[in-house]
């Protein structure tokens, strides 16, 4: 790497864990040419700092390469996987199985901006824009991401995300979640989903601000992505690049956690 580091750059031992889980270039055609390392700090940059694509610095690799492997990457499922395989490797470093038995979902609604794609108003956050619905495990790494529009309620956007593991996480059971979720949709749940959506309630008697139990796990995720700028805003076009940045967010925490 001929340049100065950029603070946002993957360490070694970063690119250590990443490396082995990025695709090899497909056989036939051009080779593949660019430095796979240098193309995910360019990414990391953009995330980190939050500027636009075409503002990715010189030294970097041209903003267009870059763009083009974050849409290939996403488009194939490669964010996820990784995503997932450096998870199972944080779980097991914590002395925790690969996969999770309880789970918290919740949700963060955030400001678009003009770029386009789709968008509600959520009346209660009075923001106008996009939902963040997410599922963590009890250390707070990503299980599940839906982005969807800020007007769907919470009940409703909470199927959008358990649909998304309802064949997989065997071993996941419980799942814990604040009052916005009581209802239809603790029966739900458990007719569709087959797993315990339980209901953590703020108690009447206690005033101003309190920890609740486990439901300070997912707010401290959220916590971890508002340190990223890219994310301060949903700054996308597709929903589906909203969550690719999210995964990033995550996939660049977790390598660092192993890293140590």
């Amino acid at each position: 790497m001929n340049r100065k580091m950029y603070s946002t750059d993957l360490s070694a031992g970063q690119w250590e864990r990443i490396a082995p889980l990025i695709p090899q270039a497909k056989p036939g055609g051009r080779p593949r040419s660019a430095d796979m390392r240098e193309i995910l700090n360019a990414i990391w940059y953009v995330t980190r700092s939050g500027c636009a694509w075409r503002l990715i610095p010189h030294d970097l690799p041209h903003w267009r390469t870059v763009y083009g492997y974050f849409r290939v990457f996403n488009a194939a499922g490669v964010w996820k996987h990784i995503h997932d395989k450096l998870r199972a490797q944080v779980r097991r470093a914590q002395g925790r199985k690969p996969t999770p038995s309880a789970a918290i979902i919740d949700s963060q609604s955030v400001k678009t901006t003009e770029k386009g794609g789709i968008r509600g108003y959520d009346a209660g956050k009075k923001i106008n824009g996009r939902k963040r619905h997410i599922v963590v495990d009890t250390l707070g790494m990503i299980i599940a991401i839906v982005v969807h529009e800020a007007s769907i309620q919470d009940r409703d956007g909470a199927k959008l995300v358990l649909e998304t593991f309802k064949k997989g996480f065997t071993r996941l059971k419980l799942i814990w979640a604040d009052g916005g979720y009581a209802g239809k949709l603790v029966d739900w749940t458990r007719e569709n989903i087959h797993r315990k959506l339980e209901i953590v309630k703020r108690s009447d008697n206690v005033k101003g601000f309190v920890v609740l139990p486990r439901r300070w796990v997912v707010e401290r995720t959220f916590g971890w992505l508002g340190r990223y700028r890219r994310l301060s805003k949903d700054y996308e076009q597709l929903t589906e690049n909203s969550e690719a940045m999210m995964l990033i967010a995550m996939i660049n925490l977790m390598s660092k956690r192993l890293a140590r």
